[in-house]
Protein backbone atom coordinates (compact mmCIF):
# COMPACT_ATOMS: atom_id res chain seq x y z
CA UNK A 1 0.00 0.00 0.00
CA UNK A 2 2.98 2.23 -0.59
CA UNK A 3 2.08 4.28 -3.65
CA UNK A 4 -1.37 5.48 -2.63
CA UNK A 5 -0.03 6.89 0.61
CA UNK A 6 1.94 9.59 -1.17
CA UNK A 7 -1.25 11.54 -0.68
CA UNK A 8 -1.00 11.26 3.05
CA UNK A 9 2.01 13.53 3.29
CA UNK A 10 -0.40 16.40 2.86
CA UNK A 11 -1.92 16.32 6.28
CA UNK A 12 -2.30 19.30 8.48
CA UNK A 13 -0.77 22.02 6.34
CA UNK A 14 -3.43 24.65 6.81
CA UNK A 15 -2.21 27.90 8.29
CA UNK A 16 -4.53 27.55 11.25
CA UNK A 17 -3.01 25.19 13.76
CA UNK A 18 -5.17 22.36 15.01
CA UNK A 19 -6.00 22.17 18.69
CA UNK A 20 -5.92 18.38 18.93
CA UNK A 21 -3.83 16.44 16.43
CA UNK A 22 -4.50 13.10 18.14
CA UNK A 23 -8.28 13.40 18.47
CA UNK A 24 -9.11 11.31 15.34
CA UNK A 25 -7.47 8.33 17.06
CA UNK A 26 -10.57 8.16 19.27
CA UNK A 27 -12.48 6.90 16.20
CA UNK A 28 -12.00 3.09 16.28
CA UNK A 29 -12.14 2.46 12.51
CA UNK A 30 -9.66 5.21 11.74
CA UNK A 31 -7.32 4.14 14.56
CA UNK A 32 -7.36 0.48 13.53
CA UNK A 33 -6.85 1.30 9.87
CA UNK A 34 -3.97 3.63 10.70
CA UNK A 35 -2.23 0.92 12.73
CA UNK A 36 -2.79 -1.68 10.00
CA UNK A 37 -1.49 0.80 7.47
CA UNK A 38 1.79 1.21 9.36
CA UNK A 39 2.48 -2.52 8.98
CA UNK A 40 1.34 -2.54 5.35
CA UNK A 41 3.47 0.46 4.38
CA UNK A 42 6.54 -0.96 6.10
CA UNK A 43 5.99 -4.18 4.14
CA UNK A 44 5.64 -2.21 0.90
CA UNK A 45 8.91 -0.36 1.47
CA UNK A 46 10.60 -3.67 2.26
CA UNK A 47 9.23 -5.01 -1.03
CA UNK A 48 10.66 -1.99 -2.86
CA UNK A 49 14.10 -2.50 -1.31
CA UNK A 50 13.95 -6.23 -1.97
CA UNK A 51 12.98 -5.87 -5.63
CA UNK A 52 15.72 -3.32 -6.31
CA UNK A 53 18.33 -5.38 -4.46
CA UNK A 54 17.28 -8.62 -6.15
CA UNK A 55 17.66 -6.92 -9.52
CA UNK A 56 21.19 -5.87 -8.54
CA UNK A 57 21.92 -9.42 -7.35
CA UNK A 58 20.78 -10.78 -10.70
CA UNK A 59 23.57 -8.65 -12.26
CA UNK A 60 21.14 -6.57 -14.27
CA UNK A 61 22.34 -3.21 -15.59
CA UNK A 62 21.24 0.25 -14.42
CA UNK A 63 18.43 0.30 -16.99
CA UNK A 64 16.80 -2.77 -15.43
CA UNK A 65 17.19 -1.36 -11.94
CA UNK A 66 15.61 1.93 -13.03
CA UNK A 67 12.80 -0.02 -14.75
CA UNK A 68 11.76 -1.30 -11.32
CA UNK A 69 10.54 2.23 -10.64
CA UNK A 70 8.91 2.35 -14.08
CA UNK A 71 7.12 -0.96 -13.46
CA UNK A 72 5.88 0.39 -10.13
CA UNK A 73 4.68 3.67 -11.61
CA UNK A 74 3.36 2.75 -15.06
CA UNK A 75 0.14 1.06 -13.82
CA UNK A 76 -0.87 4.36 -12.21
CA UNK A 77 -0.46 6.02 -15.59
CA UNK A 78 -2.44 3.32 -17.42
CA UNK A 79 -5.22 2.66 -14.89
CA UNK A 80 -5.68 6.02 -13.17
CA UNK A 81 -8.75 7.25 -15.08
CA UNK A 82 -10.55 3.90 -14.91
CA UNK A 83 -9.69 3.54 -11.21
CA UNK A 84 -10.91 7.05 -10.39
CA UNK A 85 -14.23 6.49 -12.15
CA UNK A 86 -14.66 3.16 -10.37
CA UNK A 87 -13.90 4.85 -7.06
CA UNK A 88 -16.73 7.35 -7.54
CA UNK A 89 -19.25 4.79 -8.85
CA UNK A 90 -18.62 1.45 -7.09
CA UNK A 91 -18.62 0.51 -3.41
CA UNK A 92 -15.20 1.70 -2.25
CA UNK A 93 -15.05 -0.83 0.58
CA UNK A 94 -15.51 -3.81 -1.76
CA UNK A 95 -13.11 -2.33 -4.30
CA UNK A 96 -10.38 -1.96 -1.66
CA UNK A 97 -10.93 -5.52 -0.40
CA UNK A 98 -10.62 -6.86 -3.93
CA UNK A 99 -7.43 -4.99 -4.74
CA UNK A 100 -5.82 -5.84 -1.39
CA UNK A 101 -6.53 -9.54 -2.02
CA UNK A 102 -5.03 -9.28 -5.52
CA UNK A 103 -1.86 -7.65 -4.18
CA UNK A 104 -1.50 -10.29 -1.45
CA UNK A 105 -1.75 -13.05 -4.09
CA UNK A 106 0.94 -11.43 -6.28
CA UNK A 107 3.18 -10.89 -3.23
CA UNK A 108 2.87 -14.60 -2.39
CA UNK A 109 3.78 -15.56 -5.96
CA UNK A 110 6.92 -13.39 -5.75
CA UNK A 111 7.91 -15.21 -2.54
CA UNK A 112 7.45 -18.65 -4.11
CA UNK A 113 9.36 -17.84 -7.31
CA UNK A 114 12.22 -16.24 -5.37
CA UNK A 115 12.55 -19.23 -3.03
CA UNK A 116 12.48 -21.58 -6.04
CA UNK A 117 15.37 -19.66 -7.59
CA UNK A 118 13.61 -19.12 -10.92
CA UNK A 119 13.23 -15.33 -10.74
CA UNK A 120 14.64 -13.42 -13.71
CA UNK A 121 14.94 -9.66 -14.32
CA UNK A 122 12.01 -9.60 -16.75
CA UNK A 123 9.83 -11.81 -14.55
CA UNK A 124 10.54 -9.52 -11.59
CA UNK A 125 9.51 -6.50 -13.68
CA UNK A 126 6.26 -8.20 -14.74
CA UNK A 127 5.33 -9.17 -11.17
CA UNK A 128 6.25 -5.71 -9.88
CA UNK A 129 3.92 -4.29 -12.53
CA UNK A 130 1.12 -6.66 -11.47
CA UNK A 131 1.57 -5.79 -7.79
CA UNK A 132 1.52 -2.08 -8.57
CA UNK A 133 -1.57 -2.52 -10.79
CA UNK A 134 -3.59 -3.51 -7.74
CA UNK A 135 -2.29 -0.50 -5.85
CA UNK A 136 -3.05 1.78 -8.81
CA UNK A 137 -6.66 0.61 -9.03
CA UNK A 138 -7.11 1.05 -5.28
CA UNK A 139 -5.45 4.44 -4.82
CA UNK A 140 -8.22 6.89 -5.85
CA UNK A 141 -10.76 5.05 -3.68
CA UNK A 142 -8.32 4.95 -0.79
CA UNK A 143 -7.66 8.67 -0.97
CA UNK A 144 -11.36 9.47 -1.18
CA UNK A 145 -12.12 7.21 1.81
CA UNK A 146 -10.78 9.46 4.57
CA UNK A 147 -13.74 11.90 4.64
CA UNK A 148 -16.00 8.88 5.26
CA UNK A 149 -14.04 7.83 8.35
CA UNK A 150 -13.78 11.17 10.16
CA UNK A 151 -15.84 14.34 10.33
CA UNK A 152 -15.00 17.37 8.22
CA UNK A 153 -13.60 19.16 11.30
CA UNK A 154 -11.23 16.24 11.95
CA UNK A 155 -10.10 15.83 8.35
CA UNK A 156 -6.93 17.94 8.61
CA UNK A 157 -5.83 16.16 11.81
CA UNK A 158 -6.54 12.73 10.31
CA UNK A 159 -4.53 13.63 7.20
CA UNK A 160 -1.65 14.80 9.39
CA UNK A 161 -1.64 11.50 11.28
CA UNK A 162 -1.63 9.61 7.97
CA UNK A 163 1.33 11.69 6.86
CA UNK A 164 3.25 10.90 10.04
CA UNK A 165 2.40 7.20 9.66
CA UNK A 166 3.57 7.08 6.05
CA UNK A 167 6.86 8.85 6.69
CA UNK A 168 7.49 6.70 9.75
CA UNK A 169 7.08 3.66 7.52
CA UNK A 170 9.37 5.26 4.94
CA UNK A 171 12.00 5.76 7.63
CA UNK A 172 11.69 2.27 9.18
CA UNK A 173 10.74 0.05 6.22
CA UNK A 174 13.80 0.43 3.98
CA UNK A 175 16.28 0.10 6.85
CA UNK A 176 14.44 -2.92 8.25
CA UNK A 177 14.20 -4.40 4.77
CA UNK A 178 17.91 -4.01 4.21
CA UNK A 179 18.64 -5.66 7.58
CA UNK A 180 16.31 -8.60 6.89
CA UNK A 181 17.80 -9.09 3.41
CA UNK A 182 21.31 -9.10 4.84
CA UNK A 183 20.40 -11.55 7.63
CA UNK A 184 17.72 -13.83 6.15
CA UNK A 185 17.67 -13.19 2.40
CA UNK A 186 15.48 -11.24 0.02
CA UNK A 187 12.69 -13.87 0.01
CA UNK A 188 12.10 -13.22 3.71
CA UNK A 189 11.56 -9.52 3.02
CA UNK A 190 9.03 -10.45 0.32
CA UNK A 191 7.29 -12.79 2.78
CA UNK A 192 6.93 -9.99 5.35
CA UNK A 193 5.27 -7.84 2.68
CA UNK A 194 2.81 -10.66 1.91
CA UNK A 195 1.80 -10.94 5.57
CA UNK A 196 1.47 -7.16 5.93
CA UNK A 197 -1.61 -7.03 3.69
CA UNK A 198 -3.80 -8.98 6.09
CA UNK A 199 -4.10 -6.23 8.70
CA UNK A 200 -5.73 -3.83 6.24
CA UNK A 201 -7.92 -6.60 4.78
CA UNK A 202 -9.20 -7.50 8.27
CA UNK A 203 -9.97 -3.90 9.29
CA UNK A 204 -11.73 -3.02 6.01
CA UNK A 205 -13.69 -6.29 6.02
CA UNK A 206 -15.01 -5.56 9.55
CA UNK A 207 -15.90 -1.95 8.73
CA UNK A 208 -19.64 -1.41 8.29
CA UNK A 209 -19.70 1.32 5.67
CA UNK A 210 -22.90 3.41 5.70
CA UNK A 211 -25.13 2.98 2.67
CA UNK A 212 -25.17 6.11 0.52
CA UNK A 213 -28.42 6.77 -1.33
CA UNK A 214 -28.09 8.36 -4.76
CA UNK A 215 -30.31 11.29 -5.67
CA UNK A 216 -29.26 11.22 -9.33
CA UNK A 217 -28.81 8.40 -11.88
CA UNK A 218 -25.58 6.47 -11.56
CA UNK A 219 -22.87 7.35 -14.06
CA UNK A 220 -21.31 4.84 -16.42
CA UNK A 221 -17.56 4.30 -16.36
CA UNK A 222 -17.01 5.96 -19.77
CA UNK A 223 -19.29 8.87 -18.82
CA UNK A 224 -17.59 9.32 -15.46
CA UNK A 225 -14.17 9.34 -17.14
CA UNK A 226 -15.27 11.98 -19.65
CA UNK A 227 -16.71 14.07 -16.80
CA UNK A 228 -13.37 13.94 -14.97
CA UNK A 229 -11.36 15.04 -18.00
CA UNK A 230 -13.87 17.81 -18.69
CA UNK A 231 -13.73 19.03 -15.10
CA UNK A 232 -9.93 19.26 -15.05
CA UNK A 233 -9.83 20.87 -18.49
CA UNK A 234 -12.06 23.73 -17.38
CA UNK A 235 -10.41 24.18 -13.96
CA UNK A 236 -7.33 26.38 -14.52
CA UNK A 237 -6.14 26.01 -10.92
CA UNK A 238 -6.18 22.21 -11.09
CA UNK A 239 -4.43 22.25 -14.47
CA UNK A 240 -1.66 24.40 -13.03
CA UNK A 241 -1.09 22.00 -10.13
CA UNK A 242 -1.19 18.90 -12.35
CA UNK A 243 1.19 20.22 -15.03
CA UNK A 244 3.76 21.48 -12.55
CA UNK A 245 3.63 18.16 -10.70
CA UNK A 246 4.31 16.21 -13.90
CA UNK A 247 7.33 18.36 -14.81
CA UNK A 248 8.91 18.14 -11.34
CA UNK A 249 8.28 14.38 -11.15
CA UNK A 250 9.98 13.75 -14.50
CA UNK A 251 13.24 15.31 -13.32
CA UNK A 252 13.19 14.37 -9.63
CA UNK A 253 12.41 10.70 -10.36
CA UNK A 254 16.12 10.30 -11.15
CA UNK A 255 16.98 10.27 -7.45
CA UNK A 256 14.60 7.36 -6.71
CA UNK A 257 15.40 5.44 -9.90
CA UNK A 258 19.19 5.60 -9.56
CA UNK A 259 19.50 5.36 -5.77
CA UNK A 260 19.86 1.53 -5.75
CA UNK A 261 22.80 1.82 -8.15
CA UNK A 262 24.34 4.67 -6.12
CA UNK A 263 23.96 2.66 -2.90
CA UNK A 264 25.47 -0.48 -4.44
CA UNK A 265 28.49 1.52 -5.65
CA UNK A 266 29.29 2.80 -2.15
CA UNK A 267 28.20 -0.19 -0.07
CA UNK A 268 27.81 -3.76 -1.34
CA UNK A 269 25.31 -4.67 1.40
CA UNK A 270 21.54 -4.15 1.16
CA UNK A 271 21.77 -2.40 4.54
CA UNK A 272 23.37 0.60 2.83
CA UNK A 273 20.47 1.03 0.42
CA UNK A 274 17.96 0.58 3.22
CA UNK A 275 19.82 3.14 5.32
CA UNK A 276 19.67 5.75 2.55
CA UNK A 277 15.94 5.22 2.06
CA UNK A 278 15.46 5.32 5.81
CA UNK A 279 17.29 8.63 6.01
CA UNK A 280 15.08 9.98 3.23
CA UNK A 281 11.99 8.96 5.21
CA UNK A 282 13.35 10.44 8.43
CA UNK A 283 14.04 13.68 6.59
CA UNK A 284 10.46 13.68 5.31
CA UNK A 285 9.16 13.42 8.88
CA UNK A 286 11.30 16.40 9.82
CA UNK A 287 10.02 18.31 6.81
CA UNK A 288 6.41 17.52 7.75
CA UNK A 289 6.99 18.88 11.27
CA UNK A 290 8.40 22.09 9.75
CA UNK A 291 5.40 22.50 7.46
CA UNK A 292 3.16 24.48 9.81
CA UNK A 293 5.78 27.15 10.65
CA UNK A 294 6.73 27.46 6.98
CA UNK A 295 3.12 27.86 5.83
CA UNK A 296 2.45 30.42 8.54
CA UNK A 297 5.36 32.55 7.36
CA UNK A 298 5.49 32.09 3.58
CA UNK A 299 3.10 31.56 0.68
CA UNK A 300 2.35 28.15 -0.83
CA UNK A 301 4.31 29.07 -3.95
CA UNK A 302 7.36 30.09 -1.94
CA UNK A 303 7.39 26.89 0.12
CA UNK A 304 6.89 24.63 -2.91
CA UNK A 305 9.49 26.37 -5.08
CA UNK A 306 11.99 26.31 -2.22
CA UNK A 307 11.43 22.59 -1.72
CA UNK A 308 11.89 21.88 -5.44
CA UNK A 309 15.07 23.97 -5.61
CA UNK A 310 16.60 22.20 -2.60
CA UNK A 311 15.62 18.82 -4.08
CA UNK A 312 17.39 19.74 -7.32
CA UNK A 313 20.51 20.70 -5.39
CA UNK A 314 20.39 17.38 -3.53
CA UNK A 315 20.27 15.49 -6.86
CA UNK A 316 23.22 17.53 -8.16
CA UNK A 317 25.23 16.92 -4.99
CA UNK A 318 24.51 13.17 -5.05
CA UNK A 319 26.42 12.95 -8.34
CA UNK A 320 29.61 14.04 -6.56
CA UNK A 321 29.43 11.99 -3.34
CA UNK A 322 30.87 8.48 -3.12
CA UNK A 323 30.63 7.57 0.56
CA UNK A 324 27.70 6.33 2.62
CA UNK A 325 28.61 8.71 5.45
CA UNK A 326 28.03 11.75 3.20
CA UNK A 327 25.10 10.40 1.20
CA UNK A 328 23.08 9.60 4.35
CA UNK A 329 22.80 13.21 5.62
CA UNK A 330 22.16 14.34 2.03
CA UNK A 331 19.15 12.01 1.92
CA UNK A 332 17.85 13.61 5.13
CA UNK A 333 17.85 16.98 3.38
CA UNK A 334 16.31 15.44 0.25
CA UNK A 335 13.46 13.90 2.26
CA UNK A 336 12.64 17.22 3.91
CA UNK A 337 12.71 19.05 0.58
CA UNK A 338 10.57 16.36 -1.05
CA UNK A 339 7.81 16.62 1.56
CA UNK A 340 7.71 20.41 1.22
CA UNK A 341 6.80 19.91 -2.43
CA UNK A 342 4.60 16.84 -2.42
CA UNK A 343 2.56 17.61 0.69
CA UNK A 344 1.40 21.03 -0.48
CA UNK A 345 0.76 19.83 -4.03
CA UNK A 346 -1.39 16.96 -2.75
CA UNK A 347 -3.31 19.23 -0.40
CA UNK A 348 -4.00 21.69 -3.22
CA UNK A 349 -5.36 19.15 -5.67
CA UNK A 350 -7.69 17.67 -3.05
CA UNK A 351 -9.01 21.04 -1.93
CA UNK A 352 -9.64 22.19 -5.51
CA UNK A 353 -12.04 19.33 -6.34
CA UNK A 354 -15.61 18.91 -5.01
CA UNK A 355 -16.80 15.64 -3.50
CA UNK A 356 -18.62 14.31 -6.58
CA UNK A 357 -15.48 14.26 -8.74
CA UNK A 358 -12.69 14.15 -6.14
CA UNK A 359 -11.61 10.54 -6.74
CA UNK A 360 -11.48 11.16 -10.49
CA UNK A 361 -9.54 14.41 -10.20
CA UNK A 362 -7.11 12.62 -7.88
CA UNK A 363 -6.88 9.87 -10.50
CA UNK A 364 -5.83 12.37 -13.17
CA UNK A 365 -3.33 13.83 -10.72
CA UNK A 366 -2.00 10.32 -10.08
CA UNK A 367 -1.83 9.66 -13.83
CA UNK A 368 0.38 12.70 -14.40
CA UNK A 369 2.36 12.16 -11.18
CA UNK A 370 3.14 8.51 -11.85
CA UNK A 371 3.42 9.02 -15.60
CA UNK A 372 6.12 11.62 -15.04
CA UNK A 373 7.77 9.30 -12.54
CA UNK A 374 7.68 6.31 -14.92
CA UNK A 375 8.92 8.22 -17.97
CA UNK A 376 11.59 9.99 -15.93
CA UNK A 377 12.84 6.77 -14.36
CA UNK A 378 13.20 5.12 -17.76
CA UNK A 379 14.84 8.20 -19.31
CA UNK A 380 17.38 8.74 -16.53
CA UNK A 381 18.12 5.03 -16.34
CA UNK A 382 18.82 4.97 -20.09
CA UNK A 383 21.03 8.07 -19.83
CA UNK A 384 22.91 6.53 -16.90
CA UNK A 385 23.49 3.38 -18.97
CA UNK A 386 24.97 5.40 -21.84
CA UNK A 387 26.71 8.35 -20.19
CA UNK A 388 27.12 7.31 -16.56
CA UNK A 389 25.19 7.90 -13.34
CA UNK A 390 26.95 11.18 -12.59
CA UNK A 391 25.92 12.74 -15.91
CA UNK A 392 22.33 11.61 -15.48
CA UNK A 393 22.11 13.08 -11.97
CA UNK A 394 23.62 16.41 -13.06
CA UNK A 395 21.15 16.79 -15.93
CA UNK A 396 18.21 15.78 -13.74
CA UNK A 397 19.25 18.09 -10.91
CA UNK A 398 19.56 21.08 -13.25
CA UNK A 399 16.17 20.24 -14.78
CA UNK A 400 14.54 20.05 -11.35
CA UNK A 401 15.87 23.49 -10.41
CA UNK A 402 14.90 24.95 -13.80
CA UNK A 403 11.30 23.77 -13.35
CA UNK A 404 10.77 26.54 -10.78
CA UNK A 405 10.73 29.00 -13.70
CA UNK A 406 7.13 27.86 -14.25
CA UNK A 407 6.11 30.24 -11.46
CA UNK A 408 6.34 33.05 -14.04
CA UNK A 409 3.39 31.71 -16.07
CA UNK A 410 1.78 28.99 -13.93
CA UNK A 411 1.68 30.20 -10.35
CA UNK A 412 0.10 27.89 -7.78
CA UNK A 413 -3.25 29.08 -6.35
CA UNK A 414 -2.90 30.53 -2.87
CA UNK A 415 -6.48 29.97 -1.75
CA UNK A 416 -9.36 27.72 -2.76
CA UNK A 417 -13.01 28.42 -3.40
CA UNK A 418 -15.92 27.11 -1.36
CA UNK A 419 -16.89 23.84 -3.06
CA UNK A 420 -19.73 22.99 -0.68
CA UNK A 421 -22.72 21.65 -2.70
CA UNK A 422 -25.34 24.30 -3.48
CA UNK A 423 -28.20 22.68 -5.36
CA UNK A 424 -30.70 25.55 -5.54
CA UNK A 425 -31.81 25.06 -9.14
CA UNK A 426 -35.37 23.94 -9.58
CA UNK A 427 -35.60 20.66 -11.46
CA UNK A 428 -38.18 21.09 -14.25
CA UNK A 429 -41.30 18.94 -14.24
CA UNK A 430 -41.21 16.77 -17.34
CA UNK A 431 -44.43 15.95 -19.16
CA UNK A 432 -45.08 12.17 -19.23
CA UNK A 433 -41.79 11.42 -17.52
CA UNK A 434 -40.56 7.81 -17.20
CA UNK A 435 -37.24 6.00 -16.89
CA UNK A 436 -36.62 6.22 -20.63
CA UNK A 437 -36.25 10.01 -20.48
CA UNK A 438 -33.00 9.63 -18.52
CA UNK A 439 -31.33 8.21 -21.63
CA UNK A 440 -32.79 10.80 -24.00
CA UNK A 441 -30.64 13.59 -25.32
CA UNK A 442 -28.83 15.67 -26.06
CA UNK A 443 -30.55 18.35 -23.97
CA UNK A 444 -30.43 21.98 -25.06
CA UNK A 445 -30.79 24.43 -22.18
CA UNK A 446 -31.49 28.12 -22.87
CA UNK A 447 -31.28 30.87 -20.27
CA UNK A 448 -32.70 34.25 -21.25
CA UNK A 449 -31.38 37.40 -19.51
CA UNK A 450 -32.67 40.96 -19.71
CA UNK A 451 -29.44 42.89 -19.10
CA UNK A 452 -29.31 46.36 -17.56
CA UNK A 453 -27.95 48.55 -20.42
CA UNK A 454 -25.16 50.26 -18.48
CA UNK A 455 -23.92 46.90 -17.14
CA UNK A 456 -23.54 44.99 -20.42
CA UNK A 457 -19.74 44.91 -20.33
CA UNK A 458 -19.71 43.52 -16.79
CA UNK A 459 -22.39 40.99 -17.70
CA UNK A 460 -20.47 39.72 -20.73
CA UNK A 461 -17.29 39.36 -18.67
CA UNK A 462 -19.13 37.45 -15.92
CA UNK A 463 -21.07 35.19 -18.30
CA UNK A 464 -17.89 34.15 -20.11
CA UNK A 465 -16.36 33.31 -16.75
CA UNK A 466 -19.48 31.26 -16.04
CA UNK A 467 -18.84 29.28 -19.22
CA UNK A 468 -16.15 27.32 -17.37
CA UNK A 469 -18.68 26.38 -14.67
CA UNK A 470 -21.23 25.16 -17.26
CA UNK A 471 -18.67 23.12 -19.18
CA UNK A 472 -16.96 21.83 -16.03
CA UNK A 473 -20.23 20.51 -14.61
CA UNK A 474 -21.53 18.80 -17.75
CA UNK A 475 -22.04 21.04 -20.79
CA UNK A 476 -20.40 19.82 -24.01
CA UNK A 477 -21.10 23.04 -25.93
CA UNK A 478 -21.82 26.58 -24.76
CA UNK A 479 -22.58 30.01 -26.24
CA UNK A 480 -23.95 33.45 -25.41
CA UNK A 481 -25.96 35.47 -27.97
CA UNK A 482 -27.76 38.80 -28.04
CA UNK A 483 -31.04 39.65 -29.74
CA UNK A 484 -30.51 41.81 -32.85
CA UNK A 485 -33.97 43.37 -32.35
CA UNK A 486 -33.60 43.87 -28.59
CA UNK A 487 -29.99 44.68 -27.70
CA UNK A 488 -30.57 44.22 -23.98
CA UNK A 489 -31.79 40.63 -24.37
CA UNK A 490 -29.10 37.95 -24.12
CA UNK A 491 -29.61 34.19 -24.43
CA UNK A 492 -27.18 31.67 -22.98
CA UNK A 493 -27.34 28.21 -24.55
CA UNK A 494 -25.54 25.02 -23.60
CA UNK A 495 -25.78 21.39 -24.62
CA UNK A 496 -25.73 18.40 -22.24
CA UNK A 497 -25.39 14.80 -23.42
CA UNK A 498 -28.57 13.43 -21.76
CA UNK A 499 -31.37 14.25 -19.36
CA UNK A 500 -29.66 12.11 -16.68
CA UNK A 501 -26.46 14.11 -17.10
CA UNK A 502 -28.42 17.35 -16.75
CA UNK A 503 -29.87 16.07 -13.47
CA UNK A 504 -26.33 15.41 -12.28
CA UNK A 505 -25.40 18.91 -13.44
CA UNK A 506 -27.92 20.29 -10.94
CA UNK A 507 -26.25 18.31 -8.14
CA UNK A 508 -22.79 19.58 -9.06
CA UNK A 509 -23.45 23.24 -8.25
CA UNK A 510 -21.26 24.71 -5.49
CA UNK A 511 -21.26 27.76 -3.24
CA UNK A 512 -18.46 29.24 -5.37
CA UNK A 513 -20.61 28.91 -8.50
CA UNK A 514 -23.53 30.47 -6.64
CA UNK A 515 -21.37 33.50 -5.83
CA UNK A 516 -20.72 33.91 -9.57
CA UNK A 517 -24.45 33.60 -10.24
CA UNK A 518 -25.07 36.44 -7.82
CA UNK A 519 -22.64 38.58 -9.79
CA UNK A 520 -24.61 37.81 -12.94
CA UNK A 521 -27.88 38.61 -11.17
CA UNK A 522 -26.58 42.08 -10.27
CA UNK A 523 -26.28 42.89 -13.98
CA UNK A 524 -29.77 41.82 -15.09
CA UNK A 525 -33.30 43.03 -14.53
CA UNK A 526 -35.36 40.25 -13.00
CA UNK A 527 -34.84 36.48 -12.88
CA UNK A 528 -33.70 34.70 -16.07
CA UNK A 529 -36.10 32.52 -18.05
CA UNK A 530 -34.92 28.91 -18.48
CA UNK A 531 -36.07 26.36 -21.06
CA UNK A 532 -35.09 22.69 -21.44
CA UNK A 533 -35.31 21.19 -24.95
CA UNK A 534 -34.72 17.48 -25.56
CA UNK A 535 -33.63 16.26 -28.98
CA UNK A 536 -36.60 14.86 -30.90
CA UNK A 537 -35.50 11.40 -31.99
CA UNK A 538 -37.58 9.98 -34.90
CA UNK A 539 -39.23 6.64 -34.26
CA UNK A 540 -37.73 3.68 -36.05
Amino acid sequence: MNEHDVNDDSGGISKAASSSLWHPLQIPVFRNLLLANVASDIGSFMQTVGAAWLMVSLHAGPIYIALIQTASSLPFFLLALLAGSAGDILDRRKLILGTESWMAAIALLIVILTLAGVMTPWLLLVLTFALSAGDAFETPSWRALLPELVSKDELANASALNGIEFNLARAVGPALGGLIIAVAGVATAFLVNFVSFFGVILVVARWKRPVHKRTTPQESLPGATIAAIRYVRYSPEILTVVVRTGVVMFFSSSLFALLPTIAHAVNKSAIGYGLLLGCFGAGAIGGALMMQPARARWSTETVVSTGVTILGLVILTASALHHLSTLAPLMLIGGAAWVLFISLINALVQSLAPDWVRARVLAIFILVYQGGFALGSAAWGALAQRAGIGTALVCAGLGTIASTVMVLFAKLPESTRDLTPWNHWRMPVVVKADESILRQGPVLVTVEYQVIPERKADFIEAIHEYERVRRRDGASQWGIFYDAEDGDRYVEVFLVSSWAEHQRQHERQTVAAHELEERLASHVAGPPRVRHLIFAQPKE
